[in-house]
């Protein structure tokens, strides 16, 4: 071996500095979201049973909604990173707001079905007729931020694209604080229930908008970016969403689907299934981080036309990806003695749990791979490809993951159903990936 082979890579080292820089406030800020709903539930729980069944019905509606959504902050920054790249940052401000707009055209659009609909969407989730009108009164009320919730995600879309993941972690820890401390104070000092919960957060939502908009305005004036929507602009935000949009639906089908699954082995199985999805979401975070800083590295490079770069960024995360997946399934075996008996004291439950966790545990390197290359494709702009990859996916796992009540397997055969629905994801995307299509450099792709 020689002394130059031996020597440090001086683009890894700067390749990996760009990651550690994105993507860890990227996942203070993950962690940061469903904290609102925590605190939420913990307040509210004080309250009574119902209330509590309502906000969480009510809370998976809401969820719901910015999860499909959640293109708005995917698409603005991979357009906002090539821009970047490309050194024009009055263009790339300029893209952000457009995405800004969209998000509230489309937050005023969802006001409008979700105010006159809200008793039918709570029956529609399976809320009991005591919890229902908790479930309707938080849905309802909490529908009138679901335009600065928009706004946040097109918000963070735009400052990830400008390669600042930093300000999104501490607006989510502000808006966690002002959420935690309105709420304490309209729901019990206020006395106004399950409602003061819901404008509490509202409230706090708007907050978060506010200190976004100062942050992209101040920039819009340094670099002499208009503040005014453009109807091709806002089209052309519109359309790119679109793909991620379709990936999003299959995705969420796949999850649905397997939750029905699990529902259709018994109560035992659905509520160890649960718990595994829960795991799985938290995991989830800490990939995602590294998928965000993909996003945000890869447009960047496809933007300043650096195709080698962002070959070479691509091949390393997705080492990253790789070795945060093993060293999360690491944990996960380690941690289930400490972790099972948190969440169930059921033995019957714990005995389906601790096999179904194994399953992810095994996949989590897997798992990696998949995320870093969903965010590198993300920032390439290649949402089509994306959007028919998981279509492709949702079409293999949707048979085998029925196939599993009907050959009499139980929670951890349908866990290996969803590691295969990983497996397929990974091939799909590293043939892309491989194929060097994806790499297309200009501003705009």
């Amino acid at each position: 071996m020689t002394q130059a082979s031996l020597a440090p890579n001086p683009s890894r080292r700067r390749h990996d500095r760009e990651i550690i820089a994105l993507a860890v406030p990227a996942f203070g800020a993950l962690v940061a979201e469903p904290l609102f709903v925590m605190a939420d539930s913990a307040i509210v729980g004080h309250l009574g049973t119902r209330q509590l069944a309502g906000l969480g019905v009510a809370a998976a509606l809401l969820s719901t909604a910015v999860s499909i959504f959640v293109f708005l902050a995917y698409a603005t920054t991979a357009a906002v990173a090539r821009r970047v790249g490309a050194g024009d940052l009055q263009a790339a401000i300029r893209q952000g707001m457009d995405g800004i707009w969209l998000a509230l055209l489309l937050g005023a659009l969802v006001i409008a079905v979700v105010l006159p609909t809200a008793p039918w969407l709570v029956g529609l989730f399976g809320a009991s007729a005591d919890a229902s009108p908790y479930a309707v009164t938080y849905l309802r009320i909490s529908s009138i931020g679901i335009p600065a919730m928009l706004v946040v995600l097109a918000a963070t879309g735009v400052l990830r694209g400008l390669q600042d993941t930093r300000t999104p972690l501490y607006v989510a820890i502000g808006g966690f604080a002002a959420n935690a401390a309105l709420n304490v104070t309209l729901v019990y000092a206020a006395g106004l229930g399950i409602a003061g919960s819901a404008w509490g957060t509202v409230i706090a939502q708007f907050a978060m908008v506010a200190v976004y908009l100062v942050v992209v305005v101040r920039g819009a004036r340094k670099h002499g970016a208009s503040l005014l929507p453009d109807a091709a602009g806002v089209r052309a935000c519109a359309q790119a969403g679109v793909p991620l949009l379709i990936r999003t639906l299959s995705l969420r089908a796949v999850l649905m689907t397997a939750t029905a699954v699990a529902a259709h082995l018994g109560d035992t199985d659905v509520a160890a299934h649960q718990i595994v999805l829960s795991l799985w979401s938290l995991l989830a975070f800490a990939l995602d981080a590294i998928a965000i800083a993909g996003q945000a590295i890869i447009g960047r490079y496809l933007g300043a036309g650096d195709a080698e770069g962002a070959r070479e960024a691509c091949r390393r995360m997705v080492q990253w990806g790789i070795a945060s997946g093993v060293v999360l399934g690491a944990l996960v075996v380690v941690t289930r003695p400490l972790f099972v008996p948190l969440f169930t004291g059921d033995q019957a439950v714990r005995d389906v749990l601790l096999p179904a966790l194994l399953v992810v545990a095994v996949a989590q390197p897997i798992c990696g791979i998949v995320f870093v290359l969903d965010g590198v494709l993300m920032g390439a702009g290649d949402g089509r490809y994306l959007a028919w990859a998981m279509v492709v996916t949702l079409a293999v796992f949707t048979p085998v993951a029925l196939l599993v009540p009907t050959l009499g397997g139980g929670l951890t055969a349908l866990w290996w159903a969803m590691a295969l629905m990983m497996a397929v994801r990974t091939v799909t995307l590293w043939l892309r990936a491989r194929s060097g299509r994806w790499i297309v450099t200009g501003a705009t792709r």
